[in-house]
């Protein structure tokens, strides 16, 4: 290697290690309305994602939703108790939703999904 390539390759590994570089910029507010609601939208889709993979699972949850609230959480219970890995796959995907709350001190969920998810989540 002759001196100029290697005066211009170490130029180059220069340059791209300041375009690397982090920056100044600031990252994103994990508060915003924006970010709030795209951790409460990716969370949700996922666990309909998973519920539509999971047709047990589904049909408790859909079932729950037309029960009063005492049978529909009895029968949640039931069968999250029977099958606990889907549990805490749900319960996994579903954390970030709660994170958010405690993080940004906000109630991101209506209060009758609030009850439901509180519940849930304490299993």
């Amino acid at each position: 290697m002759t001196r100029t390539t290697l005066v211009s390759a170490l130029g180059g590994l220069v340059a791209a290690t300041i375009a690397m570089a982090p920056g100044a910029s600031a990252q994103p507010d994990p508060c915003s309305p924006d970010a709030i609601r795209g951790t409460v939208d990716s969370a949700t889709s996922q666990a309909q994602g998973y519920l539509d993979t999971h047709p047990g699972a589904d049909q408790a949850v859909t079932a729950a939703k037309g029960q009063p609230r005492p049978v529909a959480e009895a029968n949640l219970r039931g069968y999250f108790t029977a099958n606990p890995q889907e549990y805490y796959d749900l319960r996994g995907i579903l954390a970030p939703i709660g994170d958010t709350q405690r993080q940004c001190n906000v109630t991101v969920l209506p209060p009758e999904l609030a009850s439901a998810y509180d519940t849930f989540m304490a299993g």
